[in-house]
């Protein structure tokens, strides 16, 4: 009698008839959590060798400057305070009020030019002298007069003039001197 021995079935989770593929059971861990085993093992390994790595400070050199450093003597701070001598007083100051001259000018007086526009007062706001203009400003020429007054009449006219060109004038204190459309009057004499 011969015993047949049942044909075997692929387990639960295998793929074909050659085993490919791993099962899922309560046999055999999983691929993912072996993964993880792994991984975490290898961190493990490299946190503990870079631990020991920093702490010894990466090279022998650097293990003998430390102790060579530890056994240098530290330098000593040293604090010097000045005892209160009796200071002298400071001499009391002594102030001196200079009072400033202003530097000599000119008086302010009477004008050796002026403009070729206005009324002026022979003394007062131009000086006495003989005048000369380099004629009209425009076509409609220069005009100038020579008063006793500033009443504007004709009997108070001592002389005038209406120039075309450049002209003089003589001015004598105390008279009033009126200019219109004329060039600027200079002093000359």
């Amino acid at each position: 009698m011969t015993v047949q021995q049942p044909t075997p079935q692929p387990a639960h989770g295998s793929h074909g008839p050659f085993g490919l593929g791993a099962p899922t059971g309560p046999g055999r861990p999983d691929r993912s959590r072996k993964r993880w085993l792994k991984y975490g093992a290898v961190a493990l390994v490299s946190l503990i060798v870079g631990v020991g790595i920093g702490s010894s400070g990466g090279s022998a050199d650097t293990g003998k400057e430390a102790a060579d450093a530890k056994a240098a003597p530290r330098p000593t701070v040293t604090v010097t305070k000045t005892a209160d001598a009796a200071a002298p007083k400071p001499a009391p100051t002594v102030t001196e009020t200079v009072t400033a001259k202003p530097k000599q000018t000119e008086e302010a007086g009477p004008a050796d030019g002026f403009s070729g526009e206005g009324e002026y007062v022979v003394g007062e706001d131009i000086k006495p002298g003989t005048y000369k203009t380099a004629g009209p400003e425009g076509e409609f020429g220069c005009y100038w007069e020579r008063a006793k007054d500033a009443s504007g009449e004709l009997d108070s006219i001592i002389a005038n003039n209406n120039l075309q060109g450049p002209g003089r004038v003589t001015l004598n204190k105390g008279e009033y001197f009126k200019t219109n459309r004329c060039q600027e009057w200079k002093r000359v004499g």
